[in-house]
């Protein structure tokens, strides 16, 4: 199985060079730091700031560099800074290409539950609500079940929705799935992991074509 650095390292491979990419709270933030040799891309966080690099080492960090989860970040050379207003204008104006964001559950259409557990405290929506209402590419970083063992991938997301039919990739710690008409794709198993396991744990509607490779890093 993948570890959360094994998921934020397999999700880094989807980047591609020039993209504009927000990294959601959690372990999105993660793939700062794996960002594949020769490509390049720009790291937005939704709290104002263009150019965010990977977490700074222990004794190196800034109070005031940080990202939208409050986490001390580094900069990288161009970085730049504004208010909120103006970091959603770019959300809201579609100038971000992909987004990464965890989630509570994702069904086989591509709804997302990422904001709200009923019954507990929330501070807030955040911005994952203009985040999946105006990407153009949302990857998903999550676990493939709760801490019950119940799968997270679902037919219809019992949680509170973030968005409809907007997730277009999903990675787990058991696999790489991408998203059709059809429900969960599975391209890729997490290594060591079995199709029967991830068959096992999925709730939602599965796709399994073929050998499935294991993936490889």
């Amino acid at each position: 199985m993948l570890d959360k650095h094994g998921i934020a390292k397999r999700i880094a491979r989807e980047l591609e060079d020039g993209f504009y990419v927000n990294l959601g709270i959690g372990i999105p933030t993660l793939v700062a730091n794996y960002i594949p040799e020769g490509v390049e891309v720009v790291l937005q966080s939704e709290n104002g700031l263009l150019g965010m690099g990977p977490f700074p080492f222990d004794g190196e960090e800034d109070a005031d560099f940080i990202n939208a989860g409050k986490q001390t970040i580094t900069t990288v050379a161009g970085s730049s800074f504004f208010d909120s207003a103006m970091s959603f204008g770019m959300i809201r104006a579609g100038k971000v290409d992909l987004t990464v964001l965890g989630a509570m559950e994702v069904s086989d259409t591509g709804d997302i539950a990422n904001w709200k557990i009923p019954g507990k405290m929330v501070k807030g929506m955040g911005g994952a609500m203009d985040l999946v209402a105006s990407a153009k590419n949302i990857i998903v970083a999550m676990q493939h079940v709760n801490k019950a063992g119940e799968s997270k991938l679902l037919p219809n997301c019992s949680l509170p929705i973030t968005g409809l039919k907007c997730v277009k990739k999903v990675v787990t710690e058991l696999g790489y799935f991408e998203i059709d008409e059809r429900g969960f794709v599975l391209k890729e198993r997490a290594p060591g992991v079995s199709v029967a396991e991830i068959v096992s744990k999925t709730a939602g509607r599965l796709v399994v074509e073929g050998e499935i490779p294991e993936m490889t890093f």
